[in-house]
């Protein structure tokens, strides 16, 4: 094949990664690279898509899912997730499965219970769900 097909084939690729990021293409664009270095020299088509298929095939299965944790990063807690654990105090009593109030850290929050807690009393943080704490009362 003419090197001008794989220069159009690593163009047509890099265009489909770059509207989809998801790090799919990207391997048989560096097979395309190495593909096209290939096709200056080398002028026979059975070469030439062996080394594009194989070499895209190897890229994308031994390096891809080092290069996603890489991207991914680690998963770090964000200022809402450490509220999860902390301890707060009921400033609007919480019915049952009924939306209260509980400060903690500072904040007040919409927080709700499967029991009654009234106000002044301490709750621990069980999770987040929305913009809603889930509270259980300190020592149940």
């Amino acid at each position: 094949m003419d090197w001008i097909f794989w220069l159009v084939l690593i163009i047509v690729l890099t265009i489909i990664e770059v509207a989809t990021v998801n790090l799919l293409t990207i391997w048989f664009v560096i097979s395309g690279i190495v593909t096209l270095l290939i096709a200056i020299f080398v002028n026979n088509v059975v070469i030439e898509t062996t080394v594009f298929i194989i070499l895209g095939v190897i890229l994308l299965f031994t390096t891809r899912p080092v290069f996603t944790k890489l991207l991914q990063g680690k998963n770090e807690k964000t200022n809402l997730d450490r509220v999860v654990g902390m301890r707060g105090i009921v400033t609007e009593e919480i019915k049952k499965h009924q939306v209260g109030e509980v400060k903690v850290d500072g904040k007040k929050w919409s927080a709700v219970s499967d029991k009654t807690i009234k106000v002044g009393e301490e709750v621990t943080i069980l999770k987040i769900e929305g913009v809603k704490l889930i509270v259980e009362k300190v020592g149940e």
